[in-house]
């Protein structure tokens, strides 16, 4: 997954919000929050919250949950090897229904269906991937967030314990996507850095495997797949510690729902919370991501 699929664009910063960010990108740029970060195991990070509250709603009048999702975007959901839909939001539905005691479907359809069939009642809930964003908050309520993408440097194995800093990146050619948000936050909080602008992510991991680019300054789901595949050669690997700020990359992605679904979207709640705090979530996270993202 290189950005979370949502019809919105990824907004990007108007230099007025500087100060306020500063702050954020001090702590995510010295905190290593995972063993990853110095190549050790994977770790589980928490995006839920501890304090909120797990109360289970009255679910007498839950009949079913009808799952919506698409086939074509692994691991997130895929058709396997068996001909079965599978994958992380596949099995997390599972578990969510598995929690909840109540029967489901889960369906596939085309990706640019999945709102529209959810808003014509043909399905109760989307899990896909959807980005949070302020536009789709405007057609569908959302779960808690399950899932959210860090942004990552990645360079080759040789760089492995450099500490990353503004004063650090001074001069060191840097790879992102032209017009992304990395490359605002990039142009923002690294501006010594010498940014080299790719059209796309292949391109750019390519360069950083010629050696081209010190760094590239990605998507860190995108990253931890490309080191695991064949494709990498095991030339490289994360450097420095996730950059989170939600204003640059997102709120997470969430279950959508239709906006009179507050019984449903509260028996989702729960269920997500449950299983985070029962080690369920863990377990299914650590199966997809064998190597942590963050």
């Amino acid at each position: 997954m290189t950005q979370a699929r949502t019809p919105a664009k990824t907004p990007v910063p108007h230099f007025n919000i500087v100060a306020r960010l500063l702050a954020a990108f001090l702590l995510s740029a010295t905190a290593c929050i995972s063993l990853a970060c110095a190549g050790g195991a994977p770790f589980v990070p928490n995006f839920f919250d501890a304090q909120s509250r797990l109360e289970k709603p009255d679910l007498s009048t839950l009949r079913a949950i009808r799952f919506l999702t698409d086939d074509d975007y692994p691991p997130f959901h895929f058709v396997g090897p068996d001909g079965q839909l599978t994958g992380f939001n596949v099995e997390l539905a599972r578990l969510v229904c598995e929690e909840l005691k109540v029967p489901c479907t889960i369906q596939a359809r085309r990706w640019d269906t999945l709102l529209p069939a959810l808003e014509q009642s043909q399905g109760d809930a989307v899990i896909a991937s959807l980005a949070i964003t302020p536009a789709l908050r405007q057609r569908v309520a959302f779960s808690i967030p399950y899932l959210k993408t860090p942004a990552r440097f990645a360079g080759n194995v040789s760089l492995q314990g450099f500490e990353i800093t503004p004063a650090s990146l001074d001069g060191r050619s840097v790879g992102v996507i032209a017009r992304s948000a990395h490359e605002e936050y990039l142009k923002l909080f690294f501006p010594r850095a010498s940014r080299r602008v790719f059209a796309d992510p292949d391109a750019m991991r390519r360069a950083l495997m010629r050696k081209e680019v010190d760094l590239i300054f990605a998507d860190a789901v995108g990253l931890a797949f490309w080191f695991n595949g064949s494709e990498a050669n095991g030339c490289c690997a994360f450097v420095g510690g996730p950059y989170t700020e939600s204003y640059f990359f997102g709120d997470g992605v969430g279950i959508a729902m239709r906006k009179d679904a507050d019984l449903l979207k509260r028996a989702i709640d729960y269920a997500l919370l449950k299983l985070a705090r029962d080690g369920a979530y863990a377990t299914l996270y650590l199966k997809y991501f064998p190597i942590g993202f963050y």
